[in-house]
């Protein structure tokens, strides 16, 4: 079972992270999807899980993502990755 407490407090930091100007607009974008993805209620947790990291993974493998940014994604998808163990 997810700890809840730990998968909301990844909901408000992608919520955060997707409302930041300093992030280009396809990151934001993407951040966006890959909590749309992890708020499903109609597919198992793990699946959801998977998908929010592909995305994520996905955008920060963009090479015109700025470092500062990429390091940000990188420490969502740690996040996200820490989630599975719950």
């Amino acid at each position: 079972m997810v700890d809840e407490q730990a998968l909301q407090e990844v909901i408000e930091y992608m919520d955060s992270l997707s409302k930041d100007t300093a992030f280009p607009r396809n990151v934001r974008e993407a951040i966006s999807k890959a909590k749309d993805e992890l708020i499903k209620k109609d597919e198992p947790f793990d699946v959801r899980l998977s998908s929010a990291v592909y995305i994520i993974d996905d955008v920060s493998n963009d090479i015109n993502v700025p470092m500062h940014a990429r390091s940000e994604l990188w420490n969502l998808v740690s996040m996200l990755e820490g989630l599975k163990g719950e």
